[in-house]
């Protein structure tokens, strides 16, 4: 019988990292005080503190951010097509 993994919801870690970030309990009384893996609490901890920071940017920042992260993705995106392209013109015979 197979065990599939726990989903927590973003609530649930933030109230986690939250704990952790208090610094009255370790990490593995943490974990057994919410009935999970004490490694899941310094990994959450972490992407808090990590994530900080985008919660006191402002709006344009977050913005600039965003775009920034689309326009990597489009040129990933425009990367593979090129290379796909170049795939069919080879394997069709035809060249640029």
């Amino acid at each position: 019988m197979s065990k599939t993994p726990r989903k927590f919801t973003p609530a649930f870690k933030a109230k986690v990292a939250l704990e952790a970030l208090r610094g009255e309990k370790t990490s593995t009384e943490i974990g057994r005080s919410f009935a999970i893996h004490p490694n899941l609490v310094g990994i959450w901890k972490r992407q808090a503190l990590e994530g900080l920071p985008e919660v006191f940017a402002t709006p344009r920042q977050q913005r600039q951010a965003e775009e920034e992260a689309e326009r990597d993705e489009l040129y990933r995106k425009i990367g593979q097509l090129k290379v796909e392209l170049d795939w069919i013109k080879k394997k069709s015979g035809l060249s640029d």
